[in-house]
């Protein structure tokens, strides 16, 4: 594990407020998680209830918030996420295992090449299925490209918040630089939809290789150094992170808190490395870890994060090169659609290609389970198979949505202004909070 060296002890402020409240009903289905002051009566006259969201800009359209306020202080909160709804699982299940993939794409739009991997991922334990090596490669490659667009955009956006427009429009501008590189493999910037049940769309190239590179050390690390050169140590961005938004180890964990979050408060817990996929048991990297779980922590974790994703992207790279013109996509007429030469030359080629259309890949009967590091936590999915083309169940663990769960523990006792930097560094998606 690999400890935040610049992250010191922060100072929380004592509002004279102690936790430990009670949940309580409001009219028109509000329910407040509710704090009261230290040996105090709980006279609550001079309390305001409070409306922020879901039209407020820093809500994103999808969240409501009602706080209530006693003065500048949050004494009671409560957190709809219920404003975005497109029944995903629901449309998985009434489509083949194919056409699910480009709804994943629409859960972490930020990073949707590791949302395409996990299903496909899913769907092939259906079949007892392994994938080809070279897959598995540029499958953890392209992974970790999505993970750095990921925390570029959540620390960007999270820093044009609390004022920092010049460090939004760096990090920014390299992950667009970066979008429009893999949009030469995946033919899309943000929907990509570039995973396939036992493979991939297409092939990657040292060519593409090498400019990636090139991105790497013009752009992104020069990027990145500048931004904590800005903000690192400002006095007002350091007032608005350090202290804010603590929250404990048990605390996370009882809510199922997962990725960059429950990382940030001193537990190593990642996919890649308790339960590795893909080809991550081939690559050496370490998990950044907080001391304290503030909002401070949480964004020099994930900064470090995107260089631990250059580090496993420059290990990948020779092995990608070694394996050039290597297949990367399984030879298994069950699930693989045909090359597209063959369908139009082979009439066999072509039924297999009508059959799984029209019909979809038919897994045997049975469940299963499997997940994936996202960007903001675990990610994964089951299924349950009933012989057909379409899932009888599916249904995703989406991390934003457990997130969610434990931000009023983050709210209760902070202040108004802290609302802001708490929800950013939470790095909410609503496509994740869809139900």
């Amino acid at each position: 594990m690999s400890v935040l060296s610049n992250t010191v002890k922060p100072f929380k402020p004592d509002y004279g407020y102690t936790f430990g409240g009670e949940l309580v009903e409001l009219p028109g289905d509000v329910r407040l998680h509710r704090i009261y002051p230290e040996g105090e009566d709980t006279d609550l006259s001079s309390r305001t209830v409070l409306n922020i969201g879901p039209s407020h800009p820093a809500m994103h359209g999808t969240i409501r918030m009602v706080v209530e306020l006693d003065g500048e202080t949050i004494v009671g909160v409560d957190v709809m996420p219920g404003y975005l709804h497109r029944g995903f699982e629901k449309e998985c299940e009434a489509h083949t295992y194919h056409q699910a993939i480009p709804y994943t794409d629409r859960l972490n739009y930020c990073s949707p090449l590791i949302n395409n991997f996990a299903w496909c991922g899913t769907v092939e334990k259906l079949f007892g299925a392994q994938v080809t090596e070279r897959c598995d490669l540029i499958r953890t490659y392209m992974a970790e490209l999505s993970r750095i667009t990921d925390h570029l955009t959540a620390m960007g956006a999270g820093l044009m918040e609390l004022g920092a427009i010049t460090p939004f429009l760096y990090l920014v501008e390299v992950r667009d630089w970066m979008w429009e590189h893999i949009c030469h493999v995946t033919g899309a910037r943000l929907t990509q939809t570039y995973g396939r049940v036992g493979g991939l769309a297409r092939d990657v190239t040292n060519e593409w290789l090498d400019r990636n590179l090139e991105i790497f050390d013009k752009y992104l690390i020069p990027k990145v150094r500048q931004v904590h050169t800005l903000v690192d140590h400002n006095r007002i961005f350091i007032d608005r992170m350090r202290g804010v938004g603590v929250v404990s180890q048990a605390d996370l964990i009882s809510y199922g808190v997962t990725g960059p979050i429950l990382r940030a408060s001193g537990v190593g817990l990642d996919v890649r490395k308790y339960a590795p996929y893909h080809a991550y048991d081939r690559v050496s990297f370490d998990v950044p870890i907080g001391k304290y779980g503030d909002n401070y922590d949480r964004y020099f974790v994930r900064m470090r994060e995107i260089e631990e994703s250059m580090k496993i992207c420059r290990q990948l790279d020779p092995l990608l090169r070694e394996t050039v013109g290597a297949p990367i996509n399984l030879d298994d007429a069950r699930m693989v659609l045909p090359p597209k030469k063959e369908v139009y030359s082979n009439i066999e080629a072509l039924m297999n290609h009508f059959k799984l259309i029209m019909e979809g890949p038919r897994p045997p009967k049975g469940e299963t389970y499997f997940s994936v590091e996202g960007a903001n936590g675990e990610l994964g999915f089951y299924l349950v198979s009933d012989g057909t083309g379409m899932p009888y169940k599916a249904r995703c663990r989406p991390p934003s949505f457990l997130n969610m769960g434990a931000i009023h523990l983050m709210l209760l006792g902070s202040q108004m202004a802290d609302i802001v930097p708490i929800f950013g560094q939470i790095n909410m998606i609503g496509g994740e909070c869809d139900r």
